[in-house]
């Protein structure tokens, strides 16, 4: 589990390493080195998803380590708070961007034809966070669509040590 502050709260994810063990150890790498801390979720599309974890607040991207290969053919679906690994075209491009699905979005699951999106997690605690992301103002800007008017800080992303 890791826990997650925004400029506009907290949330906590619990994270599939089960499912998917180099996307979580990709992950979380991440997390240990403090990468999140001052990006942004700079991609905001109702109804769709929340993206962030590899701008700055000037939307300028940070250096990443190399992508990791794609685990969508875990069987877990892209539904409503899940977290899952962004990419471009090329299926094995994830680094150290994802989103947060705000509805069940099928389309992006593993299927013949289409390889999909890596899930690796959920929203254990804070939907209401996210929800309250997702309802920014967006627009255009620094060059970037469906981008948020107004800042949506990530400040810090740490491991919840598991309950004793």
């Amino acid at each position: 589990m890791v826990r997650f502050e925004t400029s506009h709260g907290p949330f906590i994810v619990e994270l599939y390493d089960e499912d998917a063990p180099q996307t979580v150890e990709n992950f979380l790498r991440y997390v240990d080195q403090g990468f999140f801390a001052g990006t942004i979720f700079h991609r905001i599309v109702p109804g769709f998803v929340i993206q962030g974890g590899g701008l700055t607040a000037d939307f300028v991207q940070k250096k990443t380590h190399p992508p990791v290969r794609n685990e969508a053919a875990n069987g877990v679906r892209n539904e409503r708070g899940t977290l899952s690994m962004a990419r471009t075209d090329d299926v094995h491009s994830a680094t150290s961007q994802f989103f947060v699905n705000l509805a069940d979005n099928d389309f992006l699951d593993h299927r013949p034809g289409q390889y999909g999106y890596a899930v690796f997690g959920r929203i254990a605690e804070g939907m209401d966070v996210i929800d309250r992301i997702a309802a920014v103002g967006t627009g255009r800007r620094k060059g970037y669509t469906d981008a948020p008017l107004e800042d949506v800080l990530i400040t810090q992303v740490s491991r919840l040590e598991p309950a004793k």
